[in-house]
């Protein structure tokens, strides 16, 4: 049962008044802020709590003032978009419909009715270990009739299926080490954001509230879904498709895109707990170089401060690092080290004499800086709602990057406290409002990671490269997010694709795992599967936890050292598409690793598959994530021909397939008629200069027309928001005969490609024509060479 048993009232509907684009609708007991923002796009905000938004998700969002109409209806008022028909009625319920009168989302209007937990002895089972108690506070409560036909999608990071219908998912930033599995209902991230897809159509609801707030998808009652919340304002976003693509592209227009990140950032990374010596970590770095596997980002994990002191290093351990770093940087890797929120209690220290001094930390109920534990020991914590905290925590990012760091990784930030959790009533300064840890906790991580990037842009004047491990809904604004600490398990494996998926579904297009699982010891087999997963996500890290076995590439046998290696050069010739993908993803929102029903909604066979992705548009992977696997089944979407990757035999969707799966096949399959840009082959990004365009086209027997727009930067500044791009617009246009078309159509990026060459597949005899001119082909295959753009 739960705390507050009584829901809060709203009355009966009186009167509204209109102002701009907003709606003041007046009840007898409440008022309703309803803000059109566009067409398919409201906000419902109740300031229950403060008059103030507060938001930290939401910034400089723009409304477009479309056009809307409000009327009195029987029993309430309609308003009505070009999208959408809104009738609010007393209570404040509220049903959307969309244009053609089909209803998308209904109030419920039942009681409350959640099923009944029964126990006996409740203490004797306690002792033994069991949690069979679920208490929460409620004081907001939103119930939505569930339909007959629904799936649901985001949230975030959470474990379970990917369509979460039937599970209830609590948001409160969680450190918990231990295996994760389905019973965990939180985790490290709170990203209240839920797709609901019901009969095809899809919209979003984004509850934008920092408290701890729950989301259950009819596991209480079959009957209603909802969404409540500890405390706060009733603060919501309701976003309409009706496509997936639609809704995910309306919820990152409203808490932002992710920045384009700079290319090496995409390459493949290693890390552990620890290395613990430059030596040690040199050695890493000489065996990359020498066994020839690609790699351009080595980690620092904690033992490399000075008594887990952050903005410091340990002279004996690591002895001049920026020497360290130089050298690094001259074999082509990128050196990331991790900076924790907890500040050591350490009078002498200059980050926590400087902190205490101007005041930076937070404080108990009585104003007295606030303690408990963590690496450092007894530690404090800055106040990172507070804008000169975050400016002088940004500042500090210069002791990083003047010693060559060229990233930041933010660990421990939900926070994370070994003494006992931290106490609700720990109090924050948010610029003069007064909040409290209740309030403060799951956006505690996001704000560090935004004074975090915000520091390091303005000592570099690149593109950041933070990784954060706790973070809030809009946190892709500034950072990459990993999974936290999963394990070395088959059953980690599995759960990581539905993760991911919903991941890049919640705005966080910049995500990963640690590839081979963190706690636990990797086997040859997993870490063989886990790396041909990895080869396909946005982050591709390597990691893995102190006391564990050694889980580098080579750190196995020959054939698991030679599978790592195929797999992550492969990740370095699919780069240019990768980063095509990042770029539209930085406009649109439409992230990397997706679900096949974000490209295939119409497919109905797609809505709950937890074990195949997208990347991007072009290639679907079916990763194998059971032991011993040597077949899998996989399902193509209907309405394509797929080709697989390493046979180029073609298949018609719509079907399942048994494909055989040795240990070093991870089956790929390109959609017919794809166009794939493809890289170098080297050891890291930069190691070549690259003056040929490269472009992988898979045609099929069925006829297609096919755009790809390629792009191309510096890779690492702000220089492309001002316009120094190429897009290089390519068209194959698949009938009797081949004909493709290639044009530069921005051009203010003066590092052009000198000349462009096709690698074609399954030309099934057909003539080739290239900007009008007839191509000899040869085995299939056709490379034209000396093409000048």
């Amino acid at each position: 049962m739960n705390k507050y048993e009584k829901e809060f009232k709203f009355g009966k509907l009186l009167n509204y008044e209109v102002e701009d684009n907003v709606v003041i609708i007046k009840f007898k007991q409440e008022k309703v802020f309803m803000r059109i923002i566009n067409s398919y796009m409201i906000n419902f905000f109740v300031p229950l709590y403060r008059k103030e938004r507060n938001s930290k998700a939401v910034e400089n969002l723009k409304d477009s003032h479309c056009d809307f109409e409000v009327e009195n209806i029987e029993n309430g008022i309609q308003i009505s978009t070009e999208k959408l028909l809104v009738k609010i009625y007393d209570e404040f319920k509220v049903d959307v419909y969309d244009k053609k009168g089909i209803i998308l989302c209904e109030d419920y209007r039942g009681e409350k009715e959640h099923f009944k937990r029964r126990t006996a002895d409740f203490k004797l089972a306690e002792a033994e270990g069991h949690d069979l108690k679920e208490v929460f506070e409620e004081k907001i409560y939103i119930s939505k009739k569930m339909e007959e036909e629904m799936y649901f999608y985001g949230l975030g990071e959470k474990t379970g299926h990917l369509n979460k219908k039937g599970y209830h998912y609590v948001n409160w930033n969680t450190d918990d080490p231990k295996p994760h599995g389905e019973t965990f209902d939180r985790l490290y991230k709170s990203i209240p954001f839920l797709i609901c897809l019901n009969k095809q159509n899809a919209f979003g609801i984004f509850f934008d509230n920092h408290f701890e707030t729950h989301f259950d998808m009819g596991r209480d009652n079959p009957k209603y879904y909802y969404f409540s919340g500890a405390d706060g304002n009733l603060d919501y976003y309701f976003i309409y498709g009706p496509s997936v693509k639609n809704v995910v592209e309306g919820y990152t227009k409203i808490t932002g895109t992710m920045p384009l990140p700079q290319i090496w950032t995409l390459g493949y990374q290693q890390c552990r707990w620890s290395y613990d010596t430059k030596e040690r970590l040199m050695e890493i770095a000489n065996n990359f170089r020498e066994k020839g596997i690609p790699c351009d980002t080595l980690y620092l994990d904690i033992d490399y401060m000075d008594g887990y002191r952050v903005f410091t290093w340990n002279d004996e351990r690591f002895e001049n690092p920026e020497a360290m770093i130089k050298r690094l940087n001259s074999m082509g890797f990128k050196l990331v080290t991790i900076i924790d929120p907890g500040v050591k209690v350490d009078k002498g220290y200059k980050i926590y004499d400087e902190g205490l001094k101007n005041g930076y930390f937070a404080t108990d109920n009585q104003g007295i800086v606030y303690r408990n534990e963590v690496w450092p020991g007894d530690s404090v914590y800055p106040d990172f709602l507070n804008s000169n905290t975050r400016k002088w925590w940004a500042e500090n990012q210069k002791i990083m990057t003047d010693t060559g760091v060229s990233g930041i990784w933010n660990d421990m930030n939900e926070p994370a406290s070994f003494k006992g959790p931290i106490p609700d009533d720990v109090m924050f300064d948010n610029d003069g409002i007064p909040v409290k840890h209740k309030e403060a906790h799951n956006v505690y991580g996001h704000m560090m990671a935004k004074a975090t990037y915000e520091g390091v842009k303005k000592e570099t004047g690149k593109r950041p490269f933070i990784v954060t491990r706790a973070c809030y809904a809009g946190t892709q604004k500034y950072s990459t997010i990993w999974t936290g600490d999963n394990q070395s398990t088959w059953e980690h494996l599995r759960m990581s694709l539905p993760m991911l998926m919903n991941l890049g579904l919640s705005g966080m297009g910049f995500c990963g795992t640690d590839v081979g699982g963190f706690g636990h010891d990797c086997s040859p087999e997993l870490l063989s599967r886990w790396v041909q997963v990895g080869t396909f996500t946005p982050l591709f890290r390597n990691h893995s936890a102190m006391g564990t076995r050694d889980q580098e590439p080579w750190a196995f046998d020959e054939n698991t050292e030679e599978i790592n290696r195929k797999y992550i050069k492969l990740r370095y010739k699919l780069l240019p598409y990768i980063y095509d993908a990042m770029w539209n993803c930085s406009k649109s929102g439409a992230p990397l690793i997706r679900p096949l029903l974000f490209n295939y909604q119409e497919d109905k066979n797609t809505y709950e598959i937890n074990d195949e992705f997208l990347c991007g548009d072009n290639i679907l992977v079916a990763p194998v994530a059971l032991q011993g696997a040597k077949a899998r089944m996989i399902y193509l979407p209907e309405g394509e021909t797929w080709i697989d990757y390493w046979t180029k035999e073609e298949y018609k969707g719509g079907q399942n397939i048994i494909k055989e799966t040795p240990l070093d096949i991870c089956p790929i399959f390109i959609k017919g008629g794809s166009i794939i840009p493809i890289g170098e082959d080297q050891n890291y990004v930069g190691e070549k200069q690259i003056d040929t365009l490269k472009v992988e086209v898979y045609l099929c027997k069925e006829n297609t027309e096919t755009r790809y727009h390629h792009y191309i930067d510096d890779g690492e500044s702000f220089k492309y928001q001002a316009g120094e791009f190429n897009d290089y617009k390519i068209k194959v246009a698949n009938g009797d005969k081949v004909e493709m078309k290639v044009k530069i159509i921005d051009h203010n990026y003066e590092d052009k490609y000198k000349k462009i060459e096709f690698i074609i597949y399954n030309l099934n005899g057909k003539s080739l024509n290239v900007n009008g001119e007839k191509v000899n082909v040869v085995d299939g295959k056709a490379i034209i060479s000396n093409w000048v753009g």
